[in-house]
């Protein structure tokens, strides 16, 4: 199935605005391609509506906009954690409304998340809480070590990998986190918030870590509501209001300059 990438024309009426036109990127080798995707809740909330993305292969996303506004609704869709009530959802090629139980597992492994919260195994260490990722997906034994060896050399933390989370800092405990998510080398990174509970310092050596990361090849999709990170760095920007993608701007600010 060839899809072809959809057109955003600027809306004009505060709806959709547009400062730069990116160029349409040749869907086929997008990670990730919404298409006319609109999400409606049993109680009637729609959570999407309309909504058209494409994410090639290497870009650095961050999504922003007020709670509510669909970031998280988005970031589930992709996982097949919820599926869209319309339109199409494809990650790594894949229309993830069409996959079979079988197929969900293995296309997840080609995502990592990262999560505000750290959602680390509290008894295990910072090489258990790695490795169990590898372990539940049936990976052969004497592959674990080495590729949890390899991703906590690229994060920074060979030297606490016999640690448990209470014994880590904040900022160490979101780069186990992170590690666990690439241990699967994953095509996509999603960083749900993932700086919120750290102190600014700290935050910029997660954001640091993962524009490293993102050189590396992985795609980086980053949902937040820090405007200095966002701002400073000048990347990518997707701003959602009331389910809508308002602006999509390379090179963008967290807020909209006129």
């Amino acid at each position: 199935m060839t899809l072809v990438a959809p057109a955003n024309p600027a809306r004009r009426g505060g709806r959709r605005w547009f400062r730069r036109r990116r160029p349409a990127p040749i869907v086929d080798q997008a990670v990730v391609v919404l298409h006319d995707v609109t999400k409606r809740y049993p109680n009637g909330k729609m959570a999407l509506v309309d909504v058209d993305l494409v994410i090639p292969k290497g870009d650095f996303v961050f999504l922003v906009g007020p709670s509510g506004a669909g970031k998280s609704t988005i970031m589930r869709l992709l996982i097949r954690d919820e599926l869209a009530t319309g339109g199409q959802v494809v990650v790594d090629g894949q229309d993830v409304a069409r996959l079979s139980r079988r197929q969900i597992p293995r296309v997840r492994r080609t995502i990592g998340i990262v999560f505000q919260d750290f959602k680390l195994l509290p008894t295990k260490t910072v090489q258990e809480n790695v490795a169990f990722a590898l372990e539940v997906t049936g990976t052969q034994h004497r592959l674990i070590r080495p590729q949890v060896d390899r991703v906590l050399a690229l994060v920074g933390l060979s030297s606490v990998a016999n640690h448990v989370p209470r014994q880590l800092s904040g900022g160490e405990q979101q780069r186990t986190a992170i590690a666990r998510a690439l241990v699967h080398d994953p095509k996509l990174i999603i960083a749900d918030e993932p700086t919120g509970n750290l102190d600014p310092l700290i935050s910029w050596e997660i954001i640091q870590l993962l524009l490293r990361i993102n050189e590396l090849g992985v795609t980086v999709m980053m949902a937040t509501h820090d405007a200095d990170v966002v701002t400073a760095l000048r990347r990518r920007v997707v701003a959602l209001e009331e389910g809508r993608i308002i602006r999509d701007e390379i090179g963008g600010a967290y807020h909209r300059e006129d």
